[in-house]
C-alpha cells in the first residue's frame, strides 16, 4: 500500500517541523478561511442582483474555485444559504453583546444600545443586512430564515421587554403597555432594515434613533433620555 504524503511544508518561519497535530490545525484553518471566502461572496452577490443570481458556479467565480470546492463546504445551495444565515445570525449577536450587554450601562443606556445596535450594525455592515432582508422577503428562503433567526430574535425582543419593565418598575409607571412598546421597537428595527436596503440610494437617516427615542420619552417621560 502506498503511503499518502501530506504537501504541508515541514518548517513554517524557521521554527522545527510541524506535528501531525499541527499540520491539521493549519489544514483546518485553511478550510475554515475558504469557507468564509464562500460565504462572504454568497453575500455580496445578494446584495448586489439578489437571491436568484446565486448559483454554484456564480459564487465559484466569484471566490475564484471551482464548483467543487463550494460543493464539498456546502454540498447544495440551499445548505449554502443556511450557512450564510447562521453566520449573519452570528455576527448580529456579536454586535449586540458588545453594544447592548457590554459593562457599566445602566438600564436606560441599554434600551437605548438597542437602537444604536440595529443602526451600527446596518451602516457597519450594509450587504449583510441587504442579504439578510432579502433572505426574510424570498419564500423559498423565508422558512430557512425563520428556522434560524426566529428564536434569536424572539430573545431580543423579550430582552427589550425586560428592559423596559425594570424602567416601568423603578419609574413607577404603572400604565405601561411594555408588550406593545416592546413589539413596536422590534417592528421598527425590521421596517428600517427593510426600507434602507430597498431605497439604497436614499442618503443615511438617523430616524430609527429618533423615532425610538420619541416613544421611550412618550411612554417615560420622567427619565433622563438623551437629545
Amino acid at each position: 500500500m502506498s503511503q499518502v504524503t501530506d504537501p504541508t511544508p515541514p518548517e513554517v518561519d524557521g521554527t522545527a517541523p510541524l506535528t501531525r497535530s499541527g499540520r491539521a490545525d493549519r489544514r483546518h484553518l485553511r478550510g475554515q478561511a475558504s469557507l468564509q471566502r464562500i460565504i462572504d461572496a454568497t453575500i455580496v452577490t445578494i446584495a448586489e442582483e439578489g437571491l436568484t443570481a446565486v448559483t454554484i458556479q456564480r459564487v465559484a467565480r466569484r471566490v475564484g474555485s471551482s464548483n467543487a470546492l463550494v460543493v464539498f463546504h456546502f454540498g447544495t445551495k440551499e445548505q449554502l444559504f443556511r450557512a450564510v444565515i447562521e453566520f449573519l445570525n452570528d455576527q448580529y449577536a456579536r454586535h449586540w453583546e458588545a453594544t447592548v450587554r457590554r459593562p457599566g450601562l445602566s438600564t436606560l443606556d441599554r434600551i437605548v444600545a438597542t437602537l444604536d445596535c440595529a443602526r451600527s450594525f446596518k451602516t457597519q455592515h450594509p450587504d449583510w443586512v441587504a442579504a439578510w432582508v432579502a433572505f426574510g422577503s424570498d419564500r423559498q428562503t423565508l422558512q430557512i430564515d425563520r428556522s434560524i433567526s426566529l428564536p434569536t430574535d424572539r430573545d431580543y425582543v423579550e430582552q427589550v421587554r425586560s428592559l423596559l419593565a425594570q424602567i416601568a418598575e423603578f419609574g413607577g409607571y404603572t400604565d405601561a403597555d411594555i408588550d406593545t412598546l416592546s413589539e413596536g421597537m422590534n417592528y421598527m428595527v425590521q421596517g428600517a432594515w427593510y426600507w434602507d436596503t430597498v431605497n439604497y440610494d436614499h442618503l443615511p437617516s438617523d430616524a430609527l434613533r429618533k423615532c425610538g427615542l420619541a416613544l421611550l420619552r412618550h411612554a417615560f417621560p420622567r427619565e433622563p433620555w438623551p437629545a
